[in-house]
């Protein structure tokens, strides 16, 4: 099993003892273990292999021993007996948007879906119908959102997210370089182009021979079937249940072939579009040469290339940067010699969204890392300063006065750390707040509260499904608080889950252009949020950008590189992003009456 099987296999656990009406505290444990393996950037099952189970965060001794049990044998016995208590069909129906456990179990229960299989399709069927707005606690507005939910579900099907496919890439790859009739390899398409989900794996390598290089892939040893074995290509399909193809090309045309299979449709056609009128017709193995002064005398003829930046030069344009092929004026810029120099990793000087495990009693999932081991891992990485952006304290179970307290307990926690420290310390750290933004758009916390902060981070975790009018005031709203920096996971989505909100973004970037405050890029491959055209258009906009990995176990403070990733396919620049500026020049920005 991969980490998104583990991670849906401890949140179904989750889910039964939710229904059952198990100890909260047990259900916790359950839904921040699987939180945690699905945020993993290693594969959990190697951690087993090598007895590191308890590195991962939030999987403590009961845990431990079920997931080795997982492993060993391919179930756990404990899980099966909890699960039969429940209907099957609860399971699937949990993956629809807006649908949690105990709503999974009336429908289940209620419209007698008591197998996985065809359990979506039994409920699609029942919306069309009209019978789950019939159901005790539903009603035709609920009946309406689980149908569009279940749209959602079914767009998103056999993607993956970014890390999972770039994981399974570079096993291959490293495994195909092992061959010395490997000359080069690289991965194709979406995975290339770093794109949010990806589809099937594809890779591409050079070789002079292309049989022995096939040969070499079809015996990687985590294959689960071999699909075909051509001359010059091969697919399979892993162990995790994804597929892999394998194209093979002589060093001399590979350049061409990079360039075809990376994509993507749009800036391909726009590609051949262009290249006509040069007569010229491109395709993998190169450009045709069929009119025009550069005609050689014998006639039409292909010219190869090693390279994509000599294919590109051939065409009058730069190299363009692999995530911006999407059709969005990447071609005209390219003639013009006017692409931006898209930002890189090594500039990042900081993480702007990391949750702490100092307890203040939060309205959402606690981290799992103390401050000493988030400061430690930030020095490892060369940051010059992180921002703690635990969530506000729970507003229903406290009063005002405690969230004030709690508030200030965490700042004096911070700053007893920070003291420890002394000089030794060369991180600085931002004492912020990840704070709700309620469906009316005020703030979820006492405005005293924002005193106690460097700056404020805001976000939408709730009411998703308002339409864009309502959004988009309730947005403006908690942006008018004057220690309001930054607008966190701007339009909420998380990605195989649940869609972003309907927002009028041209209006909200004005706002943030007008109140300097700056957009985040969440890195979190759940999330990477905004999406890349919002990241271009805000840009355009005038707005800039910071980048957080909104990380609540400090493994995951390693996935900025996901976040930028998803600047470079909006077209960012260095100028772009506020990470980029040293601590002196951030803080300046950040902090009110600096």
């Amino acid at each position: 099993m991969n980490n998104r099987e583990v991670a849906e296999l401890l949140g179904n656990v989750a889910a039964a003892y939710e229904v059952l009406e198990e100890n909260p505290f047990k259900i916790r444990a359950y839904s921040q273990a699987g939180e945690a393996v699905a945020n993993l950037s290693e594969d959990i099952r190697g951690d087993w292999e090598e007895g590191k189970l308890d590195d991962v965060p939030g999987v403590g001794p009961a845990i431990r021993s079920h997931l080795d049990e997982l492993f060993r044998t391919g179930k756990v016995k404990h899980f099966e007996e909890v699960f039969k208590k429940l209907p099957a069909g609860l399971f699937p129906l949990l993956n629809v948007p807006g649908v949690g456990p105990k709503s999974a179990f009336k429908l289940a229960k209620q419209l007698g879906i008591d197998k996985e299989h065809n359990a979506i399709a039994r409920l699609k069927k029942a919306g069309e119908q009209g019978e789950i707005e019939k159901i005790e606690g539903f009603g035709k507005e609920s009946q309406e959102k689980i149908l569009v939910g279940i749209e959602e579900l079914l767009r998103r099907e056999n993607k993956m997210l970014l890390p999972e496919a770039a994981e399974l890439a570079e096993r291959v790859i490293e495994y195909l370089k092992k061959s010395p009739q490997v000359l080069r390899v690289e991965m194709l398409g979406s995975l290339r182009r770093r794109a949010s989900l990806v589809g099937d794996v594809d890779l591409a390598a050079a070789t002079k021979n292309p049989e022995a290089v096939v040969r070499h892939f079809v015996d990687f040893p985590e294959w689960k079937q071999v699909l075909a074995e051509g001359g010059i290509t091969a697919r399979a399909i892993h162990r995790s249940g994804r597929q892999v193809d394998l194209k093979t090309e002589s060093p001399e045309r590979f350049g061409a072939l990079l360039q075809h299979f990376t994509g993507s449709k749009a800036h391909n056609v726009a590609l051949r579009e262009y290249s006509l009128t040069k007569g010229f017709s491109l395709s993998e193995h190169g450009i045709k040469i069929s009119k025009g002064p550069t005609l050689p005398r014998q006639g039409p003829t292909l010219k190869n290339f090693k390279t994509e930046e000599e294919f590109y030069k051939f065409l009058g344009l730069v190299w363009i940067p692999p995530e911006m092929r999407e059709d969005r004026g990447e071609i005209e810029a390219g003639k013009l010699n006017g692409l931006p120099k898209l930002m890189e990793l090594p500039q990042v000087k900081g993480d702007l969204h990391i949750h702490s495990n100092i307890d203040i009693e939060t309205s959402h999932d606690l981290g799992a890392s103390p401050l000493s081991e988030i400061v430690n891992q930030a020095e490892k990485m060369g940051y010059e300063y992180i921002a703690i952006t635990d969530h506000n304290p729970s507003v229903s179970k406290h009063s005002e006065k405690q969230i004030v307290s709690l508030i200030k307990m965490r700042n004096e926690s911070i700053d007893e750390f920070i003291r420890s420290r002394g000089m030794s310390m060369k991180t600085r750290v931002f004492k912020s707040l990840e704070i709700d933004i309620l469906p009316d758009g005020r703030l979820s916390v006492p405005e005293e509260v924002l005193d106690f902060l460097d700056f404020v981070m805001v976000s939408i975790h709730s009411s998703f499904r308002e339409i864009r009018a309502d959004q988009t005031q309730r947005l403006i709203r908690a942006l008018s608080y004057p220690k309001v920096k930054i607008l966190g996971h701007p339009t909420g989505r998380k990605l195989l889950e649940r869609d972003g909100i309907d927002c009028d973004w041209g209006e909200i970037f004005v706002v943030c252009k007008k109140r300097n405050i700056y957009l985040e890029v969440n890195a979190n491959p759940r999330r990477l949020d905004l999406p890349d055209d919002l990241i271009k258009q805000a840009i355009e906009a005038g707005v800039k950008l910071s980048l957080g990995t909104d990380s609540h176990q400090v493994e995951n403070m390693e996935l900025m590189r996901y976040g930028v990733d998803q600047t470079r396919r909006g077209w960012a620049e260095r100028k772009d992003v506020i990470n980029c500026l040293g601590y002196n020049e951030i803080a300046k920005l950040l902090i009110v009456n600096c």
